[in-house]
């Protein structure tokens, strides 16, 4: 900006002008916030001698221990969900394993296909029916 002329002249009395110059050469008083100020008193190091924080510095500590538990927590979390994943994962293969296995059992145990795989080793299927043996005397003799 440019230096600018005021001139306030009051409209009762005649008087001379009052002349007023504005510059923008002149430092101005800086304003240092609160937030600066904790910013560079963090930076530079001064908060860590500072009495206060001093009294507080077992409390901090405490927390920032329940931040890195909190973090673990976390890792260990997601390290047992993908264990678990893959457990459930295995199970369900060897579910299906199983029952592939059982069904061919029950194929296999058939009347039909135990004959034909004893046919090659000269067993043949009887045809004469089982008879049923009746005992009628309960008494047994003992050697």
């Amino acid at each position: 900006m440019k230096n600018q002329l005021k001139i306030e002249i009051p409209q009762e009395q005649p008087q001379e002008p009052v002349l007023e110059v504005i510059r923008d050469d002149e430092p101005k008083p800086k304003k240092v916030n609160k937030v600066g100020k904790t910013v560079s008193s963090v930076v530079s190091g001064r908060i860590l001698a500072t009495d206060k924080t001093l009294k507080h510095l077992p409390f901090l500590f405490f927390v920032a221990f329940l931040g890195l538990l909190y973090i673990a927590n976390g890792y260990f979390a997601q390290s047992k969900d993908r264990q678990l994943d893959t457990l459930t994962t295995q199970i369900k293969d060897l579910n299906t394993q199983y029952q592939i296995e059982q069904a061919k059992l029950m194929f296999l145990s058939k009347e039909s296909e135990v004959a034909r795989a004893t046919a090659a080793m000269g067993i043949k299927e009887s045809v004469i029916p089982p008879n049923k043996i009746v005992v009628t005397n309960n008494k047994v003799k003992r050697p």
